[in-house]
């Protein structure tokens, strides 16, 4: 994909960092070079040629194995034994000695804490106490034309101190150097002792490898194709000018990405990882994604057979595989490439069709792949029979895979194309007319539908509340007549309930009575029976016996009272 960086960016390289990951690096040869003979061609007008190499094509000095005076790596024993082999270093070369011979005590002096050294400057000449401890001032320890310059950490990323340089880094940081020949070198994941005799090393920057700040994308589709970052270093040309140069470049890849590094005419793939180019030979040509990328292209106006030009504007998918040939042929990114390419064949396609015979169609797709006898089939078969085999063609040519190739649009243009698109633009609107208006009554006769199903509802809800009530009706009136019924049955139940005690009373107080044997008791109950009925009927009642000659006595009085009352009558009136 693209780049931030141009072709002639000055960046530089180390071979040591630079295959880290799985993916070997590759390397483009000029036709005047002698590839070896397992070279294969690129397949390029240049005459280029790719084959896979070693780490040799950023390859430079590791200084720090180089056996350098007063120049010692730290080790696995730590910086006081890098110091102490410095010292000694020093000795046998007969300069003054770093390491001071001066013995701590306990009771007065200044402080050395454990973990940290003691600074002295001594003549211009730096002196060390490595030793923890309290050490005594003027004028007990002889400290003439000595000063105390204070404690550093052991620890510390860099110590700096007249002429003395240490350096230790750790898992994810790398340390940029610049010894006193100019020369630039980067440690990782280890550190160093040096005095410099003549110069200084100057430690130019310290650098976190897993964080680095410059983020590079595509500027088209957006993917973050890596994270770089440079370190300068001040350069005095003259008694009044400065500038500042790049001296090294960090490169963090992600994985499925690469970068293409340059030198001279020969190209090599740098895969995925972290890596940090300090070779001014070497240059970085840009980074690359090898995942699936996909973009809408608008093309330049291409002319029919007929004269009426047309843009299109192409939907496309591809993937990178192989960004040497790509970076072979001079282009920085894929869309580039296959920008030109598509420019080129849908010019040849579109030079051989009419106007007519575009017209209709907009898109080219699954759902649009009709037979021969639609009129916009030409320009369809065009696109699937030239256009997809020509592009996916060209496209390997430049280490592109081609996925997808679609046309989502075309806009016309000129005068018969304006007036093409009123008659288009008619018919589109009677054909829109045509269906509102079978939109419409669709919803009217839907509506229509509708009513009468909720007339049909309203209707068999009645017939059911109708139901309901003369159900309730009946029931009621059944239940009224089951309630009568029961009341009456109760009542006539209680009535002959009620004669039978009546009964069974009269029956058990006449045999109480036919019992009674006493003539005086038997007297007795007649006149209790006398007194209570003249007390019922009143005393003026007079009881006529009904049977026997009292009988036939109450009979002719009352005939005789009747006479004498109709009699009365007669005279009143």
């Amino acid at each position: 994909m693209s780049t931030t960086f141009e072709e002639n960016s000055t960046v530089v390289g180390d071979a040591i960092y630079n295959n880290i990951t799985g993916l070997k690096p590759q390397r483009s040869f000029s036709k005047d070079s002698n590839p070896s003979s397992g070279s294969k061609r690129a397949g390029d007008s240049h005459g280029k040629q790719t084959r896979r190499l070693g780490n040799d094509f950023v390859a430079t000095v590791d200084y720090t194995v180089e056996e350098r005076p007063f120049f010692i790596p730290i080790g696995k024993t730590g910086v006081i034994a890098a110091l102490e082999k410095l010292d000694k270093q020093l000795v046998q070369s007969g300069r003054p000695k770093i390491l001071s011979g001066k013995s701590p005590i306990d009771w007065t002096g200044r402080e050395v804490r454990p973990g940290r050294l003691g600074l002295i400057n001594h003549g211009g000449i730096p002196k060390i106490l490595t030793r923890p401890g309290r050490y005594p001032g003027f004028p007990l320890r002889n400290w003439w034309a000595r000063s105390w310059e204070g404690t550093q950490g052991l620890s510390d990323t860099v110590i700096e101190f007249q002429g003395l340089t240490v350096v230790q880094v750790s898992q994810n940081q790398a340390a940029v150097v610049s010894d006193p020949q100019n020369h630039v070198f980067v440690i990782k994941n280890n550190g160093f002792v040096a005095f410099a005799i003549e110069g200084t090393y100057d430690v130019l920057s310290i650098v976190d490898q897993t964080h680095l700040p410059g983020v590079v994308k595509d500027r088209l589709t957006g993917v973050t194709l890596g994270w770089t970052h440079e370190v300068k270093m001040k350069s005095k040309i003259s008694f009044k000018e400065e500038k500042e140069y790049v001296v090294a470049t960090f490169l963090n890849i992600p994985a499925s990405n690469c970068a293409i590094l340059q030198r001279g005419d020969d190209l090599e793939l740098l895969g995925a990882g972290q890596s940090v180019i300090t070779n001014p030979s070497v240059t970085l040509r840009g980074l690359y994604t090898l995942g699936e990328n996909q973009l809408e292209m608008p093309t330049k106006d291409i002319f029919t057979r007929d004269q009426v030009p047309v843009s299109l504007t192409i939907y496309l998918k591809w993937q990178l595989t192989e960004p040497l040939k790509l970076t072979t042929h001079g282009y920085n990114t894929p869309y580039d490439a296959l920008r030109d390419k598509t420019q080129s064949i849908l010019t040849q396609i579109v030079a051989h069709l009419d106007y007519s015979a575009m017209v209709k169609q907009r898109s080219l797709g699954p759902d649009n792949m009709e037979d021969g006898n639609d009129p916009s089939s030409a320009f369809l078969d065009a696109l699937r029979t030239r256009a997809m085999d020509e592009m996916h063609e060209a496209a390997l040519e430049y280490g592109i895979v081609l996925k997808d190739l679609a046309v989502i649009d075309r806009q016309f243009k000129g005068e018969i194309a304006s007036t093409m698109d009123k008659l288009t633009t008619r018919a589109l609107q009677a054909q829109v007319e045509a269906a509102n208006v079978d939109r419409e009554n669709s919803n009217k006769v839907k509506q229509e539908e509708g009513a009468l199903a909720v007339a049909r509802i309203k209707a068999q809800s009645a017939n059911t509340q109708a139901d309901a009530q003369a159900y309730s009706v009946v029931t009621a009136a059944k239940a009224q007549a089951q309630r009568t019924k029961i009341e009456a049955e109760a009542q006539a139940e209680a009535t002959r309930l009620a004669a039978e005690a009546d009964a069974e009373a009269t029956r058990i107080k006449a045999q109480a009575d036919s019992q009674v044997l006493d003539q005086f008791a038997r007297e007795m109950e007649l006149r209790r029976m006398d007194v209570a009925r003249v007390k019922a009927f009143g005393p003026r009642t007079v009881f006529v016996p009904t049977d026997g000659s009292g009988s036939q006595m109450g009979n002719a009085m009352a005939i005789g009272m009747a006479a004498g009352m109709g009699a009365d009558a007669r005279r009143e009136k």
